[in-house]
């Protein structure tokens, strides 16, 4: 569906400030996955993401969607950012509407729908987040930060893009808030088939979440793979300052202590499912 092959990107580019923001970094996602991408501050997510809709254009390398080169001559990029919705860190700042209602219509009223698609648009991106049908009429900034963030989040899926594209969707946020929007999403994608990127600092919400995941680390991709793939680099991981999930660092103690308890649980629900197991045996 989506692929960046060998993107560098330099920002201040051939001035005294020039810096490598990704150097050769790659990046995929197929229709109807849903893909992580993890790293520490300074490690390229952000600028990653922002090639992926046309954002940024690379310095070296591609970005394909469908197998076409988004940037290829005859291309229209407003076209690829319907196709491929971004949210931003803290997206609620993206607000600005006087109304949720027109908030949430203003991406669908940019592709020159009818008024009842708009209208059937913003309900169901509503229902996907939500937000409750009685607060159409309320500004925006008037709502909690929790709703806050998710009418900005209705405002891209609005547009049903067939990749959703979500940079740190839960910073800020409490646990319940953040397994709120993450289920949320979980939901959208499922009933939609959309592919769905999540750039995160988060190991536990990959776990919860991802199919895949992309590592990155100054500036280049060091891993690639499902999450057994990735999460048995552990050594690889700690290198570059992360780690597997505190419940696998759990079982993984265990293991040493003498357990014999698989160790491949990424989430709490799942190693009590492991430990469970040794006791039956």
């Amino acid at each position: 569906m989506l692929e960046a092959k060998q993107i560098t990107y330099i920002y201040g580019q051939g001035t005294p400030f020039e810096k490598t923001a990704l150097d050769g970094a790659d990046f995929s996602v197929s229709a109807g996955e849903f893909a992580g991408v993890i790293g520490h501050t300074g490690s390229g997510k952000s600028t990653l993401i922002q090639h992926l809709n046309g954002l940024l254009k690379p310095h070296g390398g591609k970005v394909l969607l469908e197998g076409r080169d988004i940037w290829e001559k005859g291309g229209k990029m407003r076209d690829v950012r319907f196709l491929v919705g971004l949210v931003f860190q803290y997206p609620e700042y993206q607000l600005f509407e006087e109304t949720v209602e027109k908030d949430v219509a203003f991406g669908p009223k940019a592709m020159g729908l009818s008024e009842a698609e708009i209208s059937e648009r913003v309900r169901e991106a509503m229902e996907f987040v939500g937000l409750d049908a009685g607060i159409k009429e309320k500004s925006p900034f008037d709502l909690s930060g929790g709703q806050k963030r998710r009418a900005a989040i209705a405002g891209v899926i609005a547009m049903r893009p067939k990749v959703l594209v979500l940079d740190e969707p839960t910073a800020g946020l409490d646990p319940s808030g953040r397994q709120e929007i993450l289920s949320h999403i979980s939901e959208y994608r499922k009933q939609t088939g959309a592919a769905v990127v999540l750039v995160t600092h988060s190991m536990e919400d990959i776990a919860r979440t991802v199919d895949s995941l992309t590592v990155l680390s100054r500036s280049k991709t060091v891993l690639r793979g499902t999450l057994d793939e990735v999460f048995q680099c552990r050594e690889t991981l700690t290198k570059i300052g992360l780690d597997v999930p505190t419940v696998t660092r759990v079982l993984l103690r265990l293991r040493s202590l003498g357990m014999d308890v698989d160790a491949r649980a990424y989430t709490p629900e799942a190693a009590i499912g492991a430990i469970r197991a040794v006791g039956q045996c």
